[in-house]
């Protein structure tokens, strides 16, 4: 087997290790699993790490296990929570569980016949016939409150200035440390990973899988670091909220520009963590980055492979032309290609101004269009001079005083682009 724990480390990937476990790797075809809280009905780029994860154990050569908590999702996971989670119906967790699952299919072929083929498991289809009386004795006997009272998740919730933790989220780890002991029973499940702030949760499910079997059996645990941006705030969130992996909460666009907007020391962690590209690669990356930097050459490329992996090729096509319209370097087909929301997230912010079909349908002369319509330009005068200059566009294209605005020019049937020199621009809604 290939050394998948040196590659995790030289990609910052590796934050606590159990001992044991990169020998487990190297030995053997390992089935790990990691487990997705459906506390949304998507995933957002926080996620994209444990899912990169997957990946990686699948192409070496190990056998990954995604678990969406269909019955941990039915308590809350205390660990990084100062407050008790609301707990969700059931309506909303079976939605919520679909929606996960659709995710990840995205990312692992559940339906491979390879021998290390993924594996999709939810922890409610062992846990609900469950008892409570069982479980207190099968499960409960094992761990003392002691153990579990040592545990950071808890101990911070106690001694903090929040109204402590519900009996409920106390046996969350337990919960979780039966899934361990479960799909090691069913699946020869050796090894758990996760965030850095699981490796409680994680530990307590090894110490089951030990207890609860009588030959000596073997477990193990592995945590990355919770990814964070180099001024020190949360990663995953931009002005608009969290970065989805779902285009029906982000668009291709907003999500192709957060990573192109990245600090260049969070573009050279990030190139490493979110994408395969190898070793050699990166590096030579980094150097020609750090030459020329105003290019912003690891961005794009960060931008550009994360992108097509969380999406596709062809999406990433769209974001990169939407994002070339800010600087000119597309035409009026490109422009008219565009959906409604990335072409109103494109324009977020230029002024706007309504005009009614009717208008549009007898026709405008340009002059009108650009004062007494929309206010762009202060008088008819100024939009004379504009024109003469050659400096007005509509859509791209660059117009004359002889220019009608008609509804052969509107965007999806409702917009028209207007621009002055080459970053004025100013949006007609057509209502």
């Amino acid at each position: 087997m290939k050394n998948i724990i040196a590659e995790l480390q030289w990609r910052g990937l590796v934050h606590d290790i159990m001992p044991g476990t990169e020998e487990q790797l190297l030995k053997e075809m390992t089935a790990t699993y990691i487990g997705f809280d459906p506390t949304s009905d998507s995933l957002h780029i926080g996620s994209l790490v444990p899912i990169i994860l997957l990946v990686h154990l699948g192409h070496f050569g190990h056998k990954p296990i995604a678990l969406v908590g269909g019955a941990t999702g039915m308590i809350g996971d205390p660990s990084g929570k100062s407050d008790e989670r609301n707990l969700l119906d059931e309506a909303t967790l079976n939605h919520n569980v679909a929606g996960i699952k659709k995710v990840l299919s995205r990312f692992l072929d559940f339906n491979s016949t390879e021998k290390n083929a993924p594996i999709l498991v939810n922890n409610y289809d062992w846990m609900k016939t469950f008892t409570f009386i069982d479980f207190a004795r099968e499960v409960g006997k094992r761990i003392t409150v002691n153990y579990m009272m040592a545990k950071d998740s808890v101990k911070k919730r106690l001694t903090g200035d929040g109204e402590g933790m519900s009996f409920t989220e106390f046996t969350y780890q337990l919960i979780q440390g039966y899934d361990f002991y479960h799909l090691h029973k069913h699946y020869n499940c050796l090894l758990q990973m996760g965030g850095s702030d699981q490796w409680g949760n994680i530990t307590t499910g090894t110490e089951l899988v030990r207890r609860m079997n009588h030959d000596g059996a073997k477990a193990y645990a592995m945590t990355c670091p919770l990814i964070t941006k180099a001024d020190g705030s949360k990663f995953g969130k931009s002005e608009g909220g969290n970065i989805w992996l779902d285009a029906d909460k982000t668009s291709v666009y907003k999500f192709y520009q957060f990573w192109l907007n990245t600090t260049d020391v969070d573009a050279e962690k990030y190139i490493k963590i979110f994408t395969f590209l190898d070793e050699t690669l990166i590096d030579s990356l980094i150097k020609e980055h750090q030459v020329v930097p105003h290019l912003r050459i690891l961005q794009r490329k960060l931008a550009e492979v994360v992108t097509a992996f969380v999406h596709s090729k062809e999406d990433l096509e769209k974001a990169i032309e939407a994002s070339n319209i800010l600087f000119g370097n597309t035409s009026a087909d490109g422009l008219k290609q565009l959906d409604e929301t990335t072409f109103l997230e494109v324009f977020e912010g230029v002024s706007q101004a309504e005009v009614s079909l009717n208008d549009i349908e007898k026709g405008i002369d340009i002059v009108t269009v650009l004062n007494e319509k929309t206010g762009f330009m202060k008088s008819n005068g100024e939009a004379r001079r504009a024109l003469t200059a050659n400096s007005i566009s509509v859509n791209k294209e660059k117009v004359t005083e002889e220019f009608i605005l008609s509804a052969k020019d509107l965007i999806n049937n409702q917009f028209v682009l207007l621009q002055s020199g080459k970053k004025n621009y100013f949006v007609i809604r057509v209502v």
